[in-house]
């Protein structure tokens, strides 16, 4: 599962890491600490530039919105239930299986939040005394604070009722690839709370570490198995997790306050 995550890199950042050759200024983001469906997000793709002579594929930094809309349906607005794509069924789902194919790119992030139910609000819930329990929200980034680079797909989207010339007659949106959290060690743990990615949630982001970026992102690439083998977990133990305030669950709550790590979860834990 990946609902909300954090990108704050620059985007002369994200150029040199990912050797981009081709972005624009005016698709400049402000930094985002609470990442939401359906706003805009950077993503990294390979694809000839528009109206070049050169039909070579180009890699570029493209400004995309996060919530894949399928090329075939007929409204944008189950876009944001298509915020994630399983990697065990990526091939086969007919809203993902074309973009996996000949469509994918790396969403680069900071890391992503995930909620763990407190364990006295879990007794209450199962007791039937609370319908909402409280979570703690805990941020997960690479332990050596490196980039978080999350293997996604993006597709075309054609507004009909708008003329060509409109600025909104294409959609380009995206989704990110989620795959079983790791049950490993993490990479550096909490001193109290999460032993495990696992023990957050029972999914996460698939993360490619930088000796796959080239292959996810060449779309000469379509053999389905060959693609397939590039959807294998990272090694364990690169991921740290630690608490954050409650604050993040609102997303109009924005600023880097929200990765500040808690001393201790605000709540007691499963743990």
């Amino acid at each position: 599962m990946c609902g909300r995550y954090a990108a704050s890199r620059r985007p002369e950042d994200l150029t040199g890491l990912f050797e981009v050759e081709k972005w624009e200024p005016k698709e400049t983001l402000a930094p985002d600490f609470n990442v939401a469906p359906t706003k805009e997000v950077y993503a990294i793709l390979e694809r000839p530039l528009k109206d070049a002579e050169d039909p070579r594929p180009v890699r570029q930094l493209r400004t995309l919105k996060w919530g894949l809309v399928p090329s075939w349906a007929k409204t944008p607005e189950g876009g944001a239930r298509m915020i994630n794509a399983r990697a065990e069924t990526v091939h086969e789902k007919p809203s993902f299986r074309r973009p996996f194919v000949s469509r994918r790119c790396i969403l680069p992030a900071d890391g992503y939040y995930e909620w763990v139910t407190a364990a006295e609000e879990r007794q209450l819930e199962e007791q039937g005394k609370k319908k909402r329990p409280r979570k703690q929200p805990y941020f997960v980034t690479p332990a050596d604070g490196s980039v978080f680079a999350m293997a996604g797909l993006y597709e075309f989207w054609r507004d009909s009722t708008l003329p060509d010339d409109h600025p909104q007659a294409w959609w380009v949106t995206c989704s990110v690839i989620t795959t079983e959290a790791e049950t490993g060690p993490l990479g550096v743990a909490p001193a109290e709370g999460p032993r495990s990615l696992s023990d957050i949630h029972p999914r996460m982001p698939l993360m490619l570490t930088p000796d796959r970026w080239d292959a996810w992102l060449d779309p000469s690439r379509t053999d389905v198995d060959e693609l397939k083998s590039l959807l294998q977990p990272p090694a364990e133990g690169l991921m740290r997790a630690y608490p954050v305030a409650t604050a993040v669950s609102n997303v109009r709550n924005n600023g880097p306050e929200l990765l500040e790590e808690l001393a201790a979860p605000q709540e007691s834990t499963l743990f």
